[in-house]
């Protein structure tokens, strides 16, 4: 399917875009009105100017439209008062044109940092399935380049084009007031110019769109090619990858070429039409004192009119490409900040946390600011005798990542409170899907999945995050310290952060790093082993003692000694609390409560491992072909 080409946009749409900035403009209305103040005198200082240059010229040959003042003083005196005048009003301009653009630039930068800022919270709000589909190239581009076009939208763009209007409408008042026909003959030149820019600057907004878009894709796969920089350099891909590189590359240089030519046709237009403008009012205003009806101090004053009215109608077009590469940008960002967010709190759930929050003996000390449904059910099994919580339900649970293609297909089980269960299956089964759809990282498709009897889309995503851990087959690590990688920014104290680290069996690792908890680790944790940073995984899985434990495969990148340490920590870490465990090495399963068997998203067999071995099912016989890689 073709993309909306930005050319076929209504300047309504257009209008509808512009007015999205309104409201962070309005965060910064003082410095915007100051601005906007002090265009007055700018425009007055910068139109009086041809005047004075026109007095100084009539004064010198004594001609009849000099000033009533000036004829009354001696010539020497009265150019030097037309001198001073020049000078004052040079000064008064670029003083406030300087101190206007600083407001100004300052307003752009502190909405382009608010924008910034709402697209990050944004980003980071939506669901899983929409990074599952846009590469990550483009949000950083969307993200960094293009909202740094909108700030200069409101800077340089909206706010000049505002300045040179006032300014060219002032300029026209003041050529009125002087010799109207001369002024009414300028003005006649600006709707054939008008038009040609309009169609030049639409030109533009078409190529520049395509521009961004070749950018995006540029950055893609840059991203991909650093990230995955060890395959390339092993499997030799790096000619190869330079030249897909090099395609998309030309590809962006081709579409920025169309910006440059077509900025430079408005530029050269206008430059072209004011040179004829100046050419005409020399050759009509010369016509007119030829036949005496016009002064030569007034036909000096014309021709920096007509010099000064291009001059914002030529800034006025540069303005106007910022515009339309704004309105490019924003028309990207906006597509990012209209993307709904997919899994949101319910209402209800907010007010059920705020209406109950908690410290519950059989918590461990672990804040879970928790609903009353979920703590009722909670201590009545306590007083049952039975185990804490952490019971989870399916209940009929279908999903789909993409239309009706099912990866999970009615999944309808119980684990109990305290239940420690293996899932295990082929590649593709849904073990991993069955871990996102728990975490609320998607929504089921159909049915619904209870925590203690509360259905999960009726708690707080940050209590049911916090309610639970994962511990994922590859840890990864922020750029950081080692302490901040394991609270993840929650306000843990030093001494429980240590503790966390004692009780995994990894303290002694911390200790022997230059500066222990406050090395600094690299992106990715480059600094550290796979082994390592598997292990800081541990730690943040401890010091927030869930009650819901999930393991994908979580010491598979240990060796044997690291893993003994990390064993007996894991052992404890499993007391008393629900634990779901994906393992492709059945061996270390065996000990398990219940073993659920998966296929193409359906639970096929479940119970421990010698009632499965005993049906001689599908686990019997990937139960036995290990073995046999084993033996062999």
């Amino acid at each position: 399917m073709k993309k909306a080409h930005p050319g076929h946009r209504s300047r309504d749409t257009d209008w509808r875009l512009f007015l999205r900035l309104l409201p962070y403009a309005k965060r910064y209305r003082r410095n915007l009105i100051l601005g906007m103040g002090l265009l007055i005198p700018i425009a007055i200082a910068n139109a009086v100017q041809p005047l004075l240059i026109g007095q100084v010229i009539s004064l010198i040959r004594g001609e009849a439209n000099t000033y009533e003042f000036l004829r009354n003083l001696p010539l020497a005196e009265g150019l030097r008062l037309l001198e001073v005048l020049l000078v004052v009003t040079v000064a008064i301009r670029l003083l406030l044109n300087g101190y206007q653009g600083y407001l100004i630039q300052r307003v752009g930068q502190q909405i382009t940092a608010a924008i910034r800022e709402d697209l990050f919270t944004h980003v980071t709000s939506l669901a899983v399935r929409f990074f599952d589909r846009t590469p990550v190239g483009k949000l950083i581009t969307r993200i960094t380049s293009d909202v740094e076009v909108l700030g200069d939208v409101f800077s340089t763009g909206a706010i000049g084009i505002i300045a040179d209007i006032f300014s060219m409408l002032v300029i026209a008042g003041f050529m009125f007031s002087v010799q109207w026909q001369l002024g009414l003959m300028l003005l006649l030149i600006f709707p054939p110019v008008s038009a040609v820019i309009i169609y030049l600057q639409k030109r533009f907004r078409a190529a520049n769109y395509e521009a961004r878009e070749e950018l995006s894709e540029l950055n893609s796969q840059l991203q991909e090619n650093i990230t995955g920089i060890n395959v390339v350099q092993l499997f030799r891909r790096e000619k190869f990858n330079a030249e897909l590189f090099r395609t998309v590359n030309q590809r962006y240089v081709q579409e920025v070429d169309k910006t440059i030519f077509f900025d430079s046709a408005v530029s050269a237009t206008i430059e072209l039409i004011s040179l004829l403008a100046i050419a005409l009012v020399l050759w009509v205003g010369g016509s007119l004192i030829l036949r005496k009806q016009l002064e030569f101090g007034v036909l000096s004053s014309f021709i920096f009119f007509a010099q000064r009215l291009f001059e914002p109608l030529q800034q006025f077009a540069e303005k106007f490409t910022i515009i339309q590469a704004g309105f490019t940008a924003m028309e990207r960002v906006t597509s990012i900040l209209d993307e709904p967010i997919e899994i949101r709190d319910l209402e209800s759930s907010s007010q059920n946390r705020d209406r109950f929050s908690r410290r519950n003996s059989f918590e461990h000390d672990f804040e879970f600011g928790y609903i009353d449904e979920i703590v009722n059910n909670l201590e009545a099994k306590v007083s049952n005798g039975h185990a804490k919580g952490g019971e989870i339900r399916f209940e009929h649970v279908w999903f789909a990542y993409k239309d009706d293609d099912y990866v999970i297909k009615d999944l309808d089980f119980v684990i109990r409170p305290g239940e420690k269960i293996a899932l295990v299956g082929p590649t593709g089964a849904g073990k991993s899907s069955i871990i996102r759809l728990l975490c609320r990282l998607y929504e089921p498709t159909k049915g619904r999945i209870l925590v203690d009897g509360v259905d999960i889309r009726e708690i707080p995503q940050a209590d049911l995050r916090r309610y639970m851990a994962i511990i994922l087959q590859d840890g990864f690590v922020f750029a950081g310290d080692v302490k901040g990688n394991i609270t993840l920014g929650d306000g843990y104290a030093f001494t429980e952060v240590k503790q966390a680290a004692e009780r995994t069996n990894i303290a002694q690792f911390i200790e022997q790093l230059p500066e222990g908890y406050d090395t600094q680790l690299r992106e990715r944790g480059t600094n550290l082993s796979s082994g390592q940073k598997q292990l800081l995984a541990f730690a943040r899985a401890m010091i927030r003692n869930p009650q819901i434990l999930v393991l994908d495969e979580a010491t598979a990148s240990l060796d044997v000694g690291t893993e003994a340490l990390v064993q007996s920590a894991l052992n404890e870490l499993l007391i008393d609390r629900t634990a779901i465990i994906i393992a492709h090495r059945l061996s270390t399963i065996r000990n398990v409560d219940r073993i659920f068997v998966l296929k193409r998203g359906e639970l096929i067999e479940q119970g421990s491992h010698q009632e499965l071995i005993q049906q001689n099912g599908l686990y019997a016989t990937l139960h036995k072909l290990q073995l046999l890689g084993t033996v062999t």
